[in-house]
Parts: C-alpha cells; sequence; structure tokens
C-alpha cells in the first residue's frame, strides 16, 4: 500500500490533556498539592504557615503564608507551565537552593481543581485575587492588601473521576497530609506551622531556635529519651540529628525521616550507610529510626531526578556512605552516650573505625560534663593487649582480677545478672551479653588490623555433618582461618575444630559450627566484607562469653565490668540484646521520692 493512502497515527495532545498529564506527575493525591504550596511558601520566605484542610484535602486544602506575596503582573504567570521565579538558565539546575524550580506545580494542581488565589507583596497598596477552574479562568480582581499569599485548592479532581476514585478514606488522605507538614517542620524549625482538619487544630509548630526543640514538638519526648545525637563533618559534607539507642529499636521503621538541604528525601546510599553503621548493634529483625539533616554544596547534588523531588543524586556516594557509616558508629561509642558514668572521653577507647574519616575530616563530639574518671584504663588497641578474658565453658578457675576502684560490685542474682555501682549508677548486667560484647568487640579490632592469633586446640573436634554444609563450611575455610577460627576437614561428611581465637577459650564446637552453617548460608547475600564478618564474630563471640547460669566471685564480677565499661558500656551485645539496666542518682532519688529533701 502506497505511504500516502495510510491514515496518521501519531497526533499532537491537546493543552489541556498535556496538563492533566503533567499533575498526574506531580499531584499525587491531596498530600503532594499541600507539599507543593508549602514549598512555595518557604520559598516565599513565610515565617508563618497555616494549613487548613477539609475532608482529606478533597474538598478545600488552604496555605496562607506571611511571605513575599505575588505581584498582580506575576500572578497570571505563575501558572502557566514552566514558569519560575528560580531559575534563569539551565545552569542554575546545577546550584538549586529553592524548593520548587521545576515551575510544574502550580499549572498542574490548577488543571485538575478549582484555585483561588488572593496576594500582595509588602509594597502593594492593593492586593489581588485570581480565580481558575481547571486552569482557565477570569480576571485578576482586587483584594485585601495583607502580605503573603492565600491558595485555596477545592474540588480536588473534579475534572478526573478516575483519579479521585482511587483516593483513600478521608482519614487516610489527611494522615499523607499530616506527615508533609511534619517534615516541613522538621526541615524549618523557625517557621511556625498551623495544621487543622475539618476546623479542628491538628497539629502546631510554633517557632524554635534548634532542631532537637522542632523533633521534640513532632515526636514528643518519650522519642527524644530513646534517641542519642550524631554529628559528623567531611569534605563539605555534614551531618546532624539523632537517632535510635539500639535499646530501643525495634520493627517499625517510622521515622525513617532524612532532609538534604532541608528537603525531605529518600536515599538508598543513606540509609545502607545508617544500616551498616549500627552493624552488631542492632538486633536481628529491628531497624533504625532517626531523623537526620544532612547538608551539602548545591553544586555536589541532583534535585532534578524525580518529577515530586523526593529524591536525588550525590555527585561523590562513596564519601557520603562512609561519613554516615562513621557518623552513626561515633554516636554509638561509649563516649557518645546521654549518660557515660563521668567518663572523660579520654579514658575510653577510640577504634581505628572512629579515627577520621579521611584526612580533611573531623567528626564532632558534643561536650562531656564529666566528674569521675575510670583510673588505671588498660590499652585495647590489639586483641592480645590489655586483660584477656580467662573462661573457659563452664571451668572453675576465676575471672582475672583487675584494679578499678570506680566500680564496687555488690553481687549476683540468679546467677545471671551483676549488680554493681558503677560510678555514680546503681548497674544490672547481663554477664553473658555484657561479656559477648567485649569479646566482640575485641575480635572485630582484631579483624580490622587483620590480626585476630588461633590458640591451637589440644585435641580437634570433630563435627559431623552433611555434605552440603561440610562442602560449605571447607568453602569458605581461608576466610574463616583469618578470623582465628582453625578448620580442617576430617573424612567425607565431617570437620575438625582444631584452633579458635586467643581468648575465646573453650567452646562448644558442634553448636558453635551449626550456628556458623546459618551464618555463611547468608554471606553470598551480604552487601560488604564488613556484614559478612560481623555474625561470624559475633557467633564466636556469643560461644566464648561466660554463660548465664554461672556462679562468679565478686572479682570476676569486677572484671567483668570493669572490661565493658573500658569497652564504652554498649548497651546492646552484637546480636542486639540489652546488656544491662541503668539508673543514676538522679533516678534512685526519684524513685525514693528523695527529690527536694534537705
Amino acid at each position: 500500500m502506497p505511504a500516502a493512502s495510510c491514515s496518521a497515527k501519531i497526533h499532537i495532545l491537546p493543552g489541556d490533556v498535556v496538563s492533566r498529564i503533567a499533575a498526574g506527575e506531580v499531584v499525587e493525591r491531596p498530600a503532594a498539592v499541600v507539599k507543593e504550596l508549602l514549598d512555595n511558601s518557604l520559598d516565599a520566605g513565610g515565617l508563618h504557615i497555616t494549613i487548613d484542610v477539609k475532608d482529606g484535602g478533597t474538598t478545600l486544602i488552604r496555605v496562607t503564608d506571611d511571605g513575599e506575596g505575588i505581584s498582580r503582573a506575576d500572578l497570571p504567570l505563575a501558572f502557566e507551565r514552566h514558569a519560575t521565579s528560580k531559575l534563569r538558565s539551565d545552569r542554575d539546575l546545577a546550584s538549586v537552593i529553592t524548593m520548587g524550580f521545576r515551575g510544574e506545580a502550580l499549572p498542574s494542581i490548577a488543571s485538575v481543581s478549582h484555585v483561588s488565589v488572593t496576594t500582595a507583596t509588602r509594597l502593594d497598596m492593593m492586593g489581588s485575587q485570581l480565580t481558575l477552574i481547571a486552569g482557565a479562568g477570569g480576571s485578576i480582581v482586587d483584594a485585601p492588601a495583607a502580605p503573603g499569599t492565600r491558595i485555596d485548592v477545592s474540588n480536588l479532581f473534579f475534572n478526573q473521576p478516575a483519579r479521585k476514585k482511587f483516593l483513600k478514606s478521608a482519614t487516610t488522605e489527611f494522615s499523607h497530609i499530616s506527615h508533609v507538614v511534619q517534615l516541613a517542620g522538621l526541615a524549618w524549625p523557625s517557621v511556625h506551622f498551623r495544621l487543622t482538619h475539618n476546623s479542628q487544630e491538628i497539629l502546631n509548630y510554633p517557632a524554635v531556635t534548634t532542631d532537637r526543640d522542632r523533633i521534640l514538638q513532632v515526636y514528643r519526648q518519650t522519642f527524644l529519651d530513646r534517641t542519642i545525637e550524631m554529628r559528623g563533618r567531611a569534605g563539605g559534607l555534614s551531618i546532624r540529628g539523632v537517632m535510635i539507642d539500639p535499646v530501643h529499636a525495634r520493627s517499625s521503621r517510622t521515622p525513617q525521616e532524612l532532609f538534604v538541604n532541608r528537603r525531605p528525601v529518600r536515599n538508598a546510599t543513606v540509609f545502607h550507610a545508617v544500616m551498616d553503621g549500627y552493624g552488631s548493634f542492632l538486633a536481628k529483625g529491628h531497624h533504625p529510626t532517626f531523623v537526620l539533616f544532612l547538608d551539602i554544596e548545591p553544586d555536589r547534588l541532583d534535585v532534578n531526578v524525580h518529577p515530586t523531588k523526593k529524591e536525588v543524586r550525590f555527585a561523590d556516594t562513596e564519601a557520603l556512605h562512609l561519613l554516615v557509616r562513621q557518623s552513626v558508629r561515633h554516636a554509638l561509642d561509649g563516649s557518645e552516650r546521654k549518660v557515660v558514668l563521668g567518663l572523660t572521653q579520654e579514658g575510653l577507647p577510640q577504634t581505628a573505625s572512629l579515627v577520621a574519616v579521611h584526612q580533611e575530616a573531623s567528626i564532632a563530639a558534643p561536650k562531656n560534663d564529666s566528674k569521675i574518671g575510670i583510673k588505671d584504663a588498660v590499652s585495647l588497641s590489639g586483641i592480645v593487649e590489655g586483660h584477656q578474658l580467662a573462661f573457659a565453658h563452664e571451668a572453675a578457675e576465676t575471672y582475672r582480677r583487675a584494679e578499678q576502684p570506680d566500680i564496687l560490685p555488690l553481687g549476683q542474682i540468679l546467677r545471671t545478672y551483676l549488680v554493681a555501682q558503677v560510678g555514680d549508677e546503681l548497674q544490672v548486667i547481663d554477664q553473658h551479653t555484657a561479656h559477648e560484647r567485649v569479646l566482640f568487640q575485641r575480635l572485630w579490632r582484631g579483624w580490622q588490623s587483620r590480626d585476630i592469633p588461633s590458640q591451637p586446640l589440644l585435641i580437634p573436634e570433630p563435627i559431623e555433618l552433611s555434605a552440603a554444609q561440610t562442602a560449605l563450611v571447607l568453602k569458605r575455610r581461608d576466610d574463616l582461618e583469618k578470623l582465628g577460627l582453625l578448620i580442617e576437614p576430617f573424612g567425607a561428611t565431617a570437620v575438625a575444630i582444631r584452633g579458635v581465637p586467643v581468648g575465646l577459650g573453650k567452646v562448644d564446637a558442634a553448636v558453635l559450627v551449626q550456628d556458623l552453617l546459618d551464618d555463611l548460608t547468608e554471606w553470598e547475600s551480604a552487601s560488604s566484607l564488613e556484614l559478612r564478618v560481623q555474625p561470624i564474630l559475633a557467633s564466636l563471640a556469643c560461644h566464648g562469653a561466660v554463660r548465664a547460669g554461672r556462679a562468679l566471685a565478686l572479682p570476676e564480677i569486677q572484671q567483668v565490668i570493669h572490661d565493658w565499661v573500658q569497652e564504652g558500656l554498649i548497651m546492646t551485645c552484637p546480636h542486639g540484646r540489652r546488656t544491662a539496666f541503668r539508673l543514676s542518682t538522679d533516678e534512685l532519688a526519684k524513685l525514693f521520692g528523695r527529690v527536694g529533701w534537705s
């Protein structure tokens, strides 16, 4: 058939259809409208922003600010596609510092709703009002000259019944709106935000001076009490915020909020680095929760990778990952805890991973109001330095004693929990998990320095396995040897343990190998070498630690606690279980009603 006789199949879409398609990218639901309008209010310098919502945002969304306003001449242009005051050329995309910049939000919102804008600048003697229906409308009329802007969005998706049909209930849609306002509040603590739903006030965040004060407003004191502060800086990157104390981590992932140059985003690199930083501090199945603020030079960041600006791309992801991971680990170190028993930072060991991010990096630590120091601190820079644990499974030899005047052992409960005064605190410590953490930290430092010495067993212990299990263990034989575990084949379906890391003592080889098989099964799925090694070292530490049910003498109790204190009073074992329950002097006084007594 001749080409000329074929009917054309490609057509140019009408303008109103193009606008609705664009709206589908930007305006997913009522919460997206609120986000875009908030971005505009913040870019306009608004310090008091009120969001009034009806019926989950489908009936009305009203955002009122006291920002710079829009001039009468600019008002019609604000609703033209790709019209913006934020950019002049493509070069500006390399250094975007505003929340909005695409010039798509207002026309996209207007194309699927009824919009009324009332605005005035501080120089205007008369304000202006423009009303649009589906992006089209009448002329500008006069309005009161109240500085700022009020935008009313009503009948959302009135001309898109399919989109409206798939909205959730008003309660669900409003919950998304609330989250958007919470994020804006966290990012801009100096701005007063107020949110109402069906004329009832739901959120009210007066302006504050610090991130911590705003986090307190949003998540309340209970959340803050369960967090530790995190702060780091390196090569033009800086990060700060709060993150969950591992003791309080749960299966929930809420909140996990990240702000990059005050922009709430999702970023896999940062989230992975946070998880990597927690490492052995987090129990399996538990997740870190956090509110983090990352500042970066705009030209090292691409915010133009998602229509709704939910994602960003970094120029140097490796440097970012390293900074976040090291900052998390530094915060989890004992010297960064909110309660440090008066330990000075000099009195705590510093592992190699906390020395620096790279040469020009500096990791800031909060001031320590210490009063009591641990005396005669021993060096723990290597696995064989300092005091070695002398347990040999359930053998009767004593735990080696060390001079520690700041620890007063009081006894043992149920042959499992140690009771002592440590500094100014009363502590009840799980002897197994605390000792397990000590062993793990020593093994971890040894692995980092590639020096975990092995202690040969007098008689190698054979363990019967299946053929597949034997093959798996022997496949990783060289890797396990680097971790101080010496294994050799013992027939077709067995292996023999002929050496364990120094300091572990006697272990139940059969149970240890079974746990190692579980760790090795997940070896290939681990995203880094550290994540492969940590579970194996945790298993080794667990099997080498003193067991619950073993009676300890007071000198042994003192040494267990001394070693744990020297490792930084870490509140979880490498599997995430709690190591201690601690009561400060103030907490004891409150319990016994002594507060305020003369």
